[in-house]
């Protein structure tokens, strides 16, 4: 049975020139379809092709070594004592993405800090903030040893952010989708989050990668819950990387087969048969 993900890439595919699809490749894929889900599924398909044709196969075509990651684990939003109660339920998990509304941010952070205080902390606001909260909870913010704020503000209502001095680094998610968004986030946020299914494909992630090395931003990378086969792909943009958010398939009810190992956190590079 066909995902609708899958559904909807072959109308996409099915709209286009018989012409253009007959010499379809990662370039020019790039101007065929828009960011987003459709493209990310070709381009990566794409790649693997490309790397099982390939002697060395991702390697040797990106020139970036597979080694494990450790990413983030994500705590949905919920009230303080509840989220507290799942960090605590998770010790081995070292990197927690906390999921925090506009709603006592504050008391779920110092809940959860008190609940586990050796983990890396990272707040993801998605876009709920106002620009009075950015600014009274930024001392918190440091005080509780949070790394990294992604988010805060809605997409096209952040130049608040423009040259803002934060006591923490700001991250930029929704409000980056592709590398043609990068210049305009150059002065507002400290860090990019990287996701295949946004940006639309490797291609285009590693484009935002070299322009994050170039202009010393950090690197986030990202998922939108996928299972092993679409977070392997985004373990090559990963590599390196100063935060790793790649946790899709814990929450998978069932994975694909020759699946992602994850253990304590540590993802696996992926194996051949996965992808690349």
């Amino acid at each position: 049975m066909y995902s609708a993900a899958s559904t909807h890439l072959q109308i996409e595919l099915l709209a286009l020139d018989p012409g253009a699809l007959s010499e379809l490749s990662r370039e020019t894929v790039q101007s065929l379809l828009p960011a987003g889900g459709s493209r990310n599924g070709l381009d990566c398909a794409l790649w693997d092709l490309q790397a099982k044709q390939t002697a060395g196969g991702i390697k040797a075509l990106t020139g970036i070594t597979l080694t494990p990651l450790n990413t983030l684990f994500t705590l949905s939003l919920d009230d303080p004592d509840a989220m507290a109660r799942r960090a605590h339920e998770v010790p081995d998990l070292k990197r927690l993405k906390l999921k925090l509304n506009a709603q006592a941010p504050l008391d779920c952070l110092q809940a959860i800090r008190e609940a586990r205080p050796d983990a890396q902390l990272v707040i993801d606001a998605n876009g709920s903030w106002t620009p009075e909260l950015v600014m009274a909870a930024g001392d918190a913010l440091a005080r509780f040893n949070v790394a990294l704020l992604e988010q805060p503000l809605p997409p096209g209502q952040d130049d608040s952010l423009e040259s803002l001095r934060y006591p923490i680094p700001l991250c930029a998610d929704e409000s980056c989708q592709s590398s043609a968004d990068l210049e305009a986030m150059a002065d507002r946020y400290d860090a990019i989050n990287i996701k295949l299914d946004k940006c639309g494909g490797l291609t285009n992630a590693l484009a935002i990668r070299e322009w994050c090395q170039q202009n010393k931003k950090l690197i986030m990378v990202g998922n939108m819950l996928g299972s092993s086969l679409a977070m392997a792909p985004a373990l090559v943009a990963a590599q390196g990387a100063d935060f790793v958010d790649l946790d899709g398939p814990l929450w998978q009810r069932t994975d694909i087969e020759s699946g992602l190992v994850i253990h304590r956190g540590e993802i696996s590079a992926p194996a051949s048969a996965l992808w690349g």
